[in-house]
């Protein structure tokens, strides 16, 4: 998983707005969003990422995994993540 080149990022209490320079796209993310958007460039499996989510919020792994896959195909849609 890698960030885009054309994505700004830009937090402010907690919560976090991309724009993808390129297409004109904002993307705001929740507190949550927002810690697995800073774990991105430190763990290029979404597996590591889920544990790290798991041990620092009370969700389950599989709801973890469910929901941080929603939000991958999301940020892809949108341009703001290339997935390998």
């Amino acid at each position: 998983m890698h960030i885009s080149k054309d994505v700004l990022f830009r937090e402010l209490e907690g919560e976090a707005v991309l724009l993808n320079l390129e297409s004109g796209v904002y993307f705001g993310l929740d507190p949550v969003g927002t810690r697995i958007w800073a774990l991105f460039p430190e763990h290029q499996l979404l597996s590591d990422i889920v544990q790290r989510i798991v041990a620092e919020y009370a969700v389950t792994e599989d709801c973890c995994a469910a929901d941080l896959l929603t939000l991958v195909e999301s940020l892809s849609r949108e341009g703001l993540v290339r997935v390998s």
